[in-house]
């Protein structure tokens, strides 16, 4: 339930929010106890901090009052370890051995404030109820962020835009079909999440889901692979092999860059699908299978069908459902979305400070095509939250293509509104890259994709035409 006020900060609500009382005192903790119970809270009390810890795994708690100095776990151990176990629990220390260096200790270790006894009762609820303020705010922000991430994002795959809210709709569909799916999208799209999104959300989740790459692996390798080998079957069998076909037996298999697969497998993938069994490499007996087969490829299947790349029978077969990814520049409302993420995952692999992308910095990656799609964006915030100085992510930390796209398209688009003649378009541009690299002619040329000397005669010829126009 959430926390109401009235004008003057009293809590309306009957539920107030439990309050631990942790003090080895037993005179102080009851009269702490019954001093919060009249203002309407919910107390509990502990007599060490051993006892608190467990009294903090059967209850959920807005606040711990605790003592500082107590045997055993002692106030900031307790402390440390409700901000690693708890961390949206409001702690307030008190003490008899107030000083300054305590107080400034306590609160580096997270602590929401500090009472130095003996406590005065007005002072006291005081700091309570802000505490629990404080600590309602935080679980309603923290709630609104899952809530957030549950409406945007589908088994590890974000996206608010409409372009993936309907491939969220397409895959809770197709999941429990039997059908065979083909996704199709350009390379760092996440063809291998969509996959494991359907084999998850499907009636098959319980059993295994076995990704092969079909590039990958050697092509003298790959019929192994998929369909296993007896012993003998060649030089270094040496037993018999289970294929991956058998690995996913009534799970999902899962084919990506299936066009890379040689079109004599191709067959023998058609049969397996087929006839839903297979023959290891030397057996004379099928093997039953129950899979499902998943496949994902980045060229058009249908064009390499025609070049005689791909077998059309196979095609048919696997293209019963076709999923289409879309490029990450054609759902460029997801790319924020996406950056906070991978933020939070650098963040958490580094421990460093970084947590924002600065104004210039996001319209510029906004901005930019993203050929690589998602994994290229994952890549540039590493990159970037790498190469930061500060909290928040500049332009300087961001490759030269990213940090030239923001002007290149603000530039033509304005050109084309206005009817600029090129030379026009070509003097403001490299106005532009100028500004943006300090007046560095090096880096300049470097991002223009010219030599310098080409460079300081485009410069010489803009110079001559502004001394013309005067």
């Amino acid at each position: 339930m959430p926390i109401e006020f009235d004008r003057k900060g009293i809590v309306m609500t009957e539920e107030w929010g439990a309050v631990l009382v942790v003090d080895d005192d037993e005179a102080l903790r009851e009269t702490v106890s019954d001093l919060l119970k009249d203002r309407g809270h919910q107390v509990t009390t502990a007599a060490n901090g051993a006892e608190a810890l467990v009294r903090l795994k059967e209850a959920d708690y807005a606040a711990v009052l605790t003592d500082l100095r107590m045997k055993g776990v002692e106030g900031l151990e307790l402390l440390s370890a409700i901000k690693r176990l708890y961390p949206d629990i409001g702690v307030v220390l008190m003490t008899a051995f107030g000083s300054v260096e305590t107080a400034v200790e306590a609160m580096k270790h997270g602590a929401s404030d500090y009472l130095t006894k003996p406590v005065k009762k007005e002072e006291l609820l005081r700091v309570i109820e802000r505490v629990i303020r404080e600590a309602s705010l935080r679980r309603e922000v923290s709630r609104l962020r899952k809530e957030v991430h549950k409406e945007y994002s589908f088994h590890q795959i974000l996206g608010k835009s409409k372009p993936m809210q309907t491939l969220f709709d397409l895959i809770q569909r197709v999941a429990d079909s039997p059908s065979n799916i083909l996704i199709t999208g350009e390379s760092g799209t996440g063809k291998e999440l969509v996959a494991k999104a359907i084999h998850y959300n499907s009636d098959r989740k319980a059993s295994p889901f076995v990704p092969v790459n079909c590039a990958a692996i050697p092509e003298q390798l790959l019929e192994s692979e998929l369909f296993g080998h007896v012993r003998g079957a060649f030089t270094d069998a040496k037993a018999d092999k289970r294929g991956l076909f058998e690995e996913a037996q009534k799970g999902t298999l899962f084919l990506d860059e299936i066009s890379e697969l040689p079109l004599i497998l191709q067959a023998k993938l058609l049969r397996a699908i087929q006839e839903k069994d297979i023959r290891r490499v030397g057996a004379t007996k099928s093997v039953a299978v129950d899979v499902r087969v998943i496949v994902a490829t980045n060229l058009n299947l249908a064009e390499e069908v025609k070049a005689r790349r791909f077998r059309d029978d196979l095609y048919y077969r696997l293209n019963v459902i076709e999923l289409k990814l879309p490029s990450l520049r054609e759902r460029r409302e997801d790319i924020p979305l996406l950056i906070e993420a991978f933020l939070r995952k650098c963040g958490h692999a580094r421990g460093n400070g970084v947590k924002a992308v600065g104004e210039s910095a996001l319209a510029m990656l906004i901005d930019y095509d993203w050929p690589g799609n998602v994994r290229e964006l994952e890549n540039v915030i590493e990159r970037a939250v790498t190469l930061s100085r500060g909290e928040k992510i500049l332009p300087e930390d961001l490759p030269a293509p990213v940090q030239g796209s923001r002007g290149d398209r603000r530039i033509l688009d304005e050109a084309a509104e206005k009817t600029l003649p090129l030379h026009e378009v070509e003097k403001e541009y490299i106005r532009k890259i100028l500004e943006k690299t300090g007046g560095n002619k090096y880096r300049a040329a470097h991002l223009l994709g010219i030599d310098r000397k080409t460079l300081y005669r485009k410069l010489d010829e803009i110079e001559g035409t502004a001394q013309a126009e005067d």
